[in-house]
């Protein structure tokens, strides 16, 4: 594209994303300014998806741009972060009509209404490659209280909110690998929710904890590997949807189709770990405990199972 076509574009279609943040500058300069916070930190993440890795060949864009925010929306919701604005780049692949390009900013608009995220700046540009996209998203935490990887301690209850699975299936639903009439395991695939709500939970009782991207196994180990725990999860404590349950009861193999579950990610819940002596959040399910040790151990009816690498890797 163009220069003056670009900058056209971006007062069009990403100058009303700002909502007016002072910050942003209307899009007019090249940096932005981030506001202070007295008595608070400022926490900041970024995740890239790339078409046919992240997301399906020819998915629509708005849904591409929606899930974009909500994956860096999951990783401020593990660390008790309150979202507020984000920083965004893409690059446009050869043939993206200019339609696609402004359904892509009306996505976009939407879950930025919807969260409170006001854009503040980013880049566009033209790539012979797949569609990429990247965000960075900033949230607000009491000072010195993020909510990190490391702090749990052997003792510690490991519990999951929400449920798990519905990410692998969806992507299989999506594939025409499995049927999901009512649509709920392909909507949680494509539109996962942020888990905003449990923030004050987190940072009232949660010792560690991280967001479930990569599979609850994998997530679980990197919590293990960053206290310097070892985290031994229960399979048939892992709280399932109605439709992953139904898919459980139809598998031949029921230890495996768990474990498929427990490490297919997609699922954009929060993983973490509280002490023993804390009221069990409403929400969460304890699926585990901490003890002295590494790494991540997963059993199923008291017997121990090679979880592989716990789920997705990234190199």
């Amino acid at each position: 594209m163009s220069g003056p076509d670009e900058f056209g574009e971006i007062e069009r279609l990403f100058r009303p994303l700002t909502h007016g943040a002072a910050g942003a500058f209307d899009l007019l300069d090249d940096a932005a300014v981030i506001p202070s916070r007295p008595g608070y930190d400022l926490v900041v993440t970024k995740d890239a998806l790339v078409e046919g890795v992240h997301f399906p060949h020819g998915e629509a864009p708005d849904l591409v741009a929606r899930k974009l925010l909500r994956v860096n929306l999951s990783d401020l919701a593990a660390k008790a972060a309150e979202p507020f604005a984000c920083f965004l780049a893409v690059g446009w692949p050869t043939g993206f009509e200019p339609r696609d390009r402004e359904r892509f900013a009306k996505g976009l608009a939407a879950d930025l209404e919807g969260f409170g995220v006001d854009l503040l700046g980013g880049d566009t540009v033209a790539t012979t490659g797949p569609f990429t996209v990247s965000l960075t998203a900033m949230g607000w935490v009491p000072e010195g209280g993020m909510i990190r990887r490391k702090g749990a301690r052997p003792g510690d209850h490991v519990l999951v909110s929400g449920t798990i699975g519905d990410g692998v299936l969806g992507l299989a639903a999506v594939r025409g690998e499995l049927e999901d009439p009512e649509g709920d395991l392909v909507f949680r695939y494509q539109l996962p929710q942020p888990r905003l709500d449990v923030r004050e939970t987190l940072r009232r009782h949660a010792t560690a904890a991280a967001d479930v991207s990569d599979g609850l196994v994998a997530d679980a180990r990197h919590i293990a590997r960053a206290s310097g725990v070892r985290l031994t999860l229960d399979l048939e404590r892992i709280p399932l949807s109605r439709g992953a349950a139904t898919w459980l009861e139809a598998q031949a193999d029921p230890t495996a189709a768990l474990l498929r579950l427990a490490t297919g990610g997609d699922d954009y819940e929060v993983v973490c770990t509280i002490r023993p002596e804390a009221p069990k959040p409403p929400g969460f399910t304890v699926i585990g405990e901490a003890s002295v040790g590494e790494g991540v151990s997963v059993r199923m009816g008291g017997r121990f199972l090679d979880s592989g690498h716990g789920g997705w890797r990234h190199i």
